[in-house]
């Protein structure tokens, strides 16, 4: 806490910070003025927290000093030092915000007592104005963000818009004659990191900027507002209610406002003119849709009008998928390489691109790789870490509402997409083919013992359906005519011992009734095992 002692004679000055104990009053500070112009200089540098001062001085009385003081200093408490006592001398001094009234020779107990007071009634009174302006801080603060989402209300919870509307008017965001308005949307691109990397990539804070430099040619007339769609993050909307018709000129011109600070344009799309409020979802819409139906092929195009919007333009991705197949089973680099590039040369190639178009792509490109992920493994499994490998891969795939678009950034995304799945699978398919052998080893080591599809399924930590399907893609025969087959061959060669019996043969190799034994092995061979063991031993 800082005290200035005004008088215009040094010993006067020397007794005062001698007799008053500052350490004690919490005073670290203490300066002095000889007289008043001196003492204003001070208060405006120093901001001191009590005045200790003289009632007369040559430059005029105390009084004088207070009133002119109190025009920039109401916070500072005055101790009032003369040599008379008059009672008008008292009532001004307190009129102009002294707080005590001493009255010379100065007693040391007296002026503590003053000071002490002063002080304790100073600190009191700091800590109400710090209260006040950190509670104007909040306010401050939250009033953008309400005002923000009374306007988001407006689009997005028609039922309560009038309501809202009453409360926007309130806080002079939107006029009182405003009965029309057109919407205008912008998205922020998530994609530009130089831009973000300028904002510490602090989204707050690079919106709180954009939304600034729009609305320094929104507000001043009341034009209109630009706003943070609260549903939307990386959306803003700008509303117009006056001259709706020169929107695209605004617009025009907040982007010029935007690429002067920013180094930036930003698409924006908007909607018709309509009705105020009552319009303003079905615009929202429009303004939207403007925006996702722009030609991103031409670069040098910011504004979007709804009703220049082309309809929902698509290039079939089916017409290619076959490709997109072969490729990924082929596993050849070319072949995916150039099956990646085939959708978007034709849509190059058209000359119209929309961000939708692109979103289109991207979702059936995905869906494409899940079915192929799916049936490489069968309707009733899932290779959970190739649908991981797509999980990351969707989240790393250019934006579809980058602003400027790069035909190479997708052409590399879809190559990627279709080498990493090409890879999964052909390292799946070696690794069933492996696991099909083994199964068959098996069976070659175990074909006398009891033998059953699910047997071999649980010792393999598979379905059966899943064995049953890869083991007659890699051999071309079922499971259970390969068992049969497998001890029909063993059968044949113990055959060739005449000292065996066909019923201990057929034990032997895992059938346990001869009659099953002999039809299967003339299923196989063409005749009974009597018949093929006299064609033997001849």
């Amino acid at each position: 806490m800082k005290a200035l002692i005004v008088d215009d004679e040094a010993r006067v000055r020397k007794a005062v910070r001698l007799l008053v104990n500052w350490e004690t009053h919490g005073i670290d500070e203490i300066e002095e003025a000889s007289g008043g112009f001196e003492a204003i200089e001070r208060m405006r540098q120093d901001k001191p927290a009590i005045v200790i001062m003289d009632m007369m001085m040559p430059e005029g009385s105390g009084v004088d000093l207070m009133a002119a003081v109190n025009e920039f200093a109401g916070t500072i408490k005055f101790i009032v030092v003369s040599g008379r006592g008059d009672f008008d001398f008292v009532r001004e001094a307190v009129r102009h915000g002294g707080i005590d009234y001493l009255l010379k020779p100065i007693e040391p107990e007296a002026i503590n007592a003053a000071v002490a007071k002063a002080a304790a009634q100073w600190r009191v009174e700091e800590k109400e104005r710090a209260d006040r302006q950190k509670q104007s801080m909040r306010l401050n603060e939250f009033k953008p963000v309400y005002g923000e989402k009374l306007l988001t209300g407006l689009i997005t919870e028609p039922a309560t818009a009038q309501a809202a509307l009453r409360r926007l008017r309130e806080e002079r965001l939107v006029p009182e004659g405003a009965r029309a308005a057109r919407l205008a949307l912008m998205q922020v691109d998530a994609g530009d990191r130089q831009l973000h990397e300028r904002f510490a990539w602090d989204s707050e804070l690079l919106h709180f900027a954009i939304i600034n430099i729009c609305n320094e040619f929104l507000l001043p007339g009341q034009k209109g507002v630009a706003f943070r769609h609260w549903g939307a993050p990386t959306e803003i909307v700008i509303a117009l209610w006056e001259e709706v018709d020169q929107m695209p000129a605004v617009l025009q011109a907040i982007n010029e406002g935007l690429f002067v600070t920013l180094q930036r344009r930003i698409h924006m799309g908007t909607s018709m003119p309509g009705a105020f409020p009552d319009a303003l979802p079905s615009q929202y819409d429009d303004a939207l849709t403007a925006l996702w139906r722009r030609n991103m092929m031409d670069a040098n195009h910011y504004i979007h009008l709804f009703e220049e919007a082309k309809s929902g333009s698509r290039i079939a991705f089916a017409e290619w998928e076959e490709e997109w197949k072969l490729s990924v089973l082929s596993g050849n680099e070319e072949q995916l390489a150039a099956a990646s590039e085939l959708w978007l040369e034709a849509a190059r190639s058209s000359g119209y691109l929309s961000p939708q178009m692109l979103e289109d792509y991207k979702t059936d490109a995905l869906l494409f790789c899940v079915r192929m992920n799916r049936d490489a493994q069968g309707r009733h499994a899932a290779d959970e870490e190739t649908l991981m490998i797509l999980e990351e891969l969707a989240e790393k795939s250019p934006h579809v509402n980058a602003a400027v678009l790069s035909l190479q950034d997708w052409r590399e995304w879809s190559r990627l997409l279709l080498m990493r799945l090409s890879l999964a699978i052909v390292q799946r398919q070696a690794q069933e083919k492996a696991k099909m052998s083994d199964i068959a080893a098996f069976i070659e080591q175990n074909y006398q013992a009891e033998l059953s599809l699910q047997d071999i399924a649980k010792r393999f930590f598979v379905s059966r359906e899943y064995v049953s399907r890869k083991f007659k893609q890699e051999y071309g025969i079922n499971i259970t005519d390969y068992i049969s087959g497998k001890r029909i061959e063993k059968a044949k060669l113990l055959m060739v011992n005449p000292n065996l019996r066909i019923t201990k043969i057929a034990e032997m190799v895992g059938f346990h009734d001869e009659k099953y034994f002999s039809k299967v092995f003339k299923k196989q061979e063409g005749i009974s095992p009597k018949a093929y063991r006299l064609g033997e031993t001849e």
